[in-house]
């Protein structure tokens, strides 16, 4: 039988009476058909407060690549929580955490820390414009880049408002956004060489930056196409800008050296977030000793009460600590198993006819579903991901999926965690094969 949410849609409807929205981040108001309570994780497994287990591919949003409540790190916040929470001054640990981040990141010369990586892309922004005295930002649709009046400008503009293709729209998303920051940005197409260029010489000696995700994990999973981070390099170079490689899924997930290892290319800055605090608040901005040079001088300003919190950085510790280990098996090993979930779901997808099609290099992946009628092929970019990606319907399988025990993200992203096993793999696709046959069975186009 499906799962029942009854003890979470009381808590739910009692949050209302204290919590803005019932809910501490907008998105979680996506999960059907309540936002759910949780009390317990333990590795890839998940308990709600009405005792339904779950596989867990939703990990955090990304950030729990080490999966639910690792004993080490544990101990390791636990010892810590003993000598200390908080001093706002320094401690050894802040230089352990720095010297394992240079150590994994070639481009990672210098570091400094933060509590989310909504701050850190903040911070780079301020840094590249007072590297270059330029004041534009170049962004692609669809990237996500926190949720600040800067941070999604461009992301995810309703398709009656794109703009024409040689000149994406920028708008954000919120009510509220100081508009003059809209002026601030250049918006670009995701992975087409040639329009990138264009936009570019547009606006030549006016750019500070490029920011992007190296794979765009928050609009579908796109990777980029072959020679697009070497165009991007040789952009940033020839016009003096800085290169900002949004890490913050990415990060630690494709490898000790991030995607850009992974990629094979070396930006200036590097947003860290999510998997590098193992689920704690807690960020990085990495980059080289030439991009790092005003918050050397002190003329732009990085500041934060909280910032190298010794409890997120004893978790950072143990969490970089875990990569380290690995040395060059990772990320084969979640990537092999994410390749094989992604294999298992395309086949009951085909065994019950529904048009759904994964995507992504496995380690992460999107579960695209084809609208009626759409082509076949990869989706490369923001606006052919809405044109051809079947969100009711994928909602609908989604909640399927859920129902009997497998989560993953309400956007359609799936993460694999160092937790996982091939015996994981194997359950999530048993219990799949009964949630594609209960969608198969319900689903009705809306009229």
């Amino acid at each position: 039988m499906p799962y029942t949410f009854d003890r979470s849609k009381a808590l739910f409807e009692r949050a209302n009476r204290s919590i803005a929205a019932g809910v501490n981040s907008g998105i979680r108001k996506m999960e059907a058909p309540v936002p759910l309570y949780f009390t317990r994780g333990s590795g890839p497994n998940l308990w709600d407060v009405d005792n339904n287990h779950y596989l867990d591919f939703q990990l955090g949003q990304g950030a729990l690549l080490y999966g639910h409540a690792p004993a080490g790190m544990a101990e390791a916040i636990g010892a810590q929580a003993r000598l200390g929470t908080h001093w706002a001054a320094q401690c050894e640990l802040e230089v352990e955490v720095a010297e394992r981040i240079q150590q994994m990141i070639p481009s990672a010369e210098l570091v400094r820390f933060n509590n989310s990586a909504t701050e850190v892309v903040l911070s780079a922004f301020r840094l590249a414009r007072a590297h270059t005295g330029r004041k534009l930002i170049l962004r692609f649709e669809g990237h996500y880049h926190g949720w600040s009046d800067e941070g999604l400008v461009g992301f995810a503009n309703p398709a009656d408002k794109w703009g024409d293709d040689e000149n994406p729209a920028r708008l954000h998303p919120s009510k509220g956004v100081i508009p003059e920051v809209l002026d601030q940005f250049v918006v670009a197409r995701w992975n087409d060489l040639a329009h990138l260029r264009r936009r570019v010489d547009q606006y030549r000696g006016q750019l500070a930056a490029i920011v992007f995700e190296p794979v765009l994990c928050n609009t579908c999973c796109l990777e980029p196409v072959p020679g697009l981070m070497a165009a991007i390099r040789e952009l940033c170079d020839r016009d003096g800008m800085l290169m900002i490689s949004d890490e913050t899924i990415t990060g630690f997930r494709f490898g000790a050296a991030c995607a850009q290892g992974y990629y094979g290319f070396k930006p200036d800055l590097t947003v860290l977030g999510k998997a590098v605090g193992g689920g704690t608040p807690f960020a990085a901005l990495a980059g080289t000793k030439a991009a790092m040079a005003k918050i050397l001088s002190g003329e732009a300003v990085h500041a934060g009460t909280l910032n190298a919190n010794p409890l997120c950085l004893a978790a950072s510790k143990w969490s970089l600590d875990q990569i380290l280990a690995l040395g060059k098996a990772h990320p084969a090993g979640i990537q092999k198993m994410g390749e094989r979930l992604m294999a298992g779901l395309g086949v009951l997808a085909r065994e019950n006819a529904i048009p759904l099609r994964p995507q992504g290099p496995g380690l992460i992946f999107h579960a695209v579903m084809l609208k009626p009628g759409a082509t076949e092929g990869p989706i490369k970019d923001y606006r052919d991901y809405v044109r051809r990606h079947d969100a009711p319907r994928w909602a609908h399988l989604r909640r399927c999926l859920l129902e009997g025990g497998v989560r993953a993200i309400e956007r359609g992203l799936w993460s694999i965690s160092l937790a996982h096993t091939e015996a994981d793999i194997d359950e999530a696709l048993r219990r799949a094969t009964g949630a594609f046959r209960r969608h198969a069975a319900e689903w009705q186009a809306p009229a």
